[in-house]
């Protein structure tokens, strides 16, 4: 199993512009990527980050950036973003109608493509692309706001995913999860196979306990040590 990538979602973050006392404790906690997300108001029912916000995060913090993309066609938008080398970038199958040509741009520019898909898009939408990408984000609710409960049925669809990766010899590409990755499921996401986990306000920026607690508290839910 690969090991586990915390990507806290800065969208669960209060004025974040001035956020270097949180940043300081991410990255003292061993945080491996910041989340960013970027809504349209089209392809979700909300606005969010943009691209003035991921340059700011880029200056503030260098902690690598999780950018997620739930944008119309993003194929067209990518260089809005100034895409850097390691950087995963998620792109979801239901936004175009070019999505092998979204996830090949995302390559070009250096970055890590990672292949989106909401709860009730199936995974074959993604087997013949799976070659193409480093991660598969899987919505574990429905995308546009914080606080949701989980779709249940998604902690099955992370094992078919993990089956499937694994049967292709792909056993190095990850699997995302994001949608109230609380402590508690956390711990069964990591049994059905996630590596890396977007961390909201149902864990690490749970008012119930301090930054640090609560970043300790998680690592040893899925069951990995704290760094910090």
């Amino acid at each position: 199993m690969n090991k586990a990538i915390l990507s806290p979602s800065m969208m669960c973050v209060s004025e974040w512009r001035g956020a270097e006392k949180t940043l300081a404790a991410l990255e003292m906690g061993g945080v491996e990527r910041l989340h960013m997300d970027v809504m349209d108001g089209e392809f979700v029912p909300n606005l969010m980050l943009g691209t003035e916000s991921i340059r700011h995060m880029r200056e503030i913090s260098e902690i690598p950036l999780d950018i997620h993309l739930m944008i119309r066609n993003p194929e067209d938008k990518l260089g809005w973003f100034d895409l850097r080398p390691g950087e995963y970038v998620s792109v979801h199958v239901e936004s175009t109608s070019h999505f092998q040509r979204a996830l090949a741009r995302i390559r070009d520019f250096g970055a890590l493509p990672v292949a989106a898909l909401n709860p009730a898009t199936p995974l074959c939408m993604i087997e013949d692309v799976l070659g193409d990408v480093d991660a598969v984000l899987l919505m574990t609710v429905n995308p546009g706001f914080a606080g949701q409960k989980l779709v249940p049925q998604t902690l099955s669809k992370i094992t078919r995913l993990r089956k499937m990766l694994d049967d292709e010899g792909l056993e190095a590409t990850r699997i995302e999860v994001d949608g109230n990755v609380s402590f508690e499921n956390a711990a069964k996401m990591r049994a059905a196979g996630a590596d890396m986990f977007v961390c909201g306000t149902s864990s690490i920026f749970s008012r119930q306990g301090g930054l640090m607690e609560n970043i300790r508290h998680f690592r040893s839910c899925i069951g990995e040590e704290a760094l910090g």
